[in-house]
């Protein structure tokens, strides 16, 4: 995450975790909901710069970002899980 401390990095990342469980119906616990939202912002601002397109440094910004990110880390997961067995 840009813009942000690594204090910051790690609550938005949780709240960004939390919310993307919430929002695909997954269980995980608090460590895997911070680090499903700090890699979902990492991953989505990626791909978002390869579009051309870059998020702002705001904690909103990027809060937005990485919960959207790990619901698509999410669904990838969901996905290769599925395909695997």
């Amino acid at each position: 995450m840009t813009g942000v401390g690594w204090i910051m990095t790690i609550i938005i990342g949780g709240l960004a975790g939390f919310a993307a469980e919430k929002i695909m119906k997954a269980e995980m616990g608090l460590l895997a909901n911070i680090g499903i939202g700090i890699l979902g912002a990492v991953v989505l601002n990626f791909i978002l710069s390869i579009l051309g397109i870059y998020a702002s440094g705001g904690i909103l910004t990027q809060g937005i970002v990485a919960v959207a990110g790990a619901c698509l880390l999410i669904f990838a997961y969901r996905a290769f899980k599925a395909r695997s067995a």
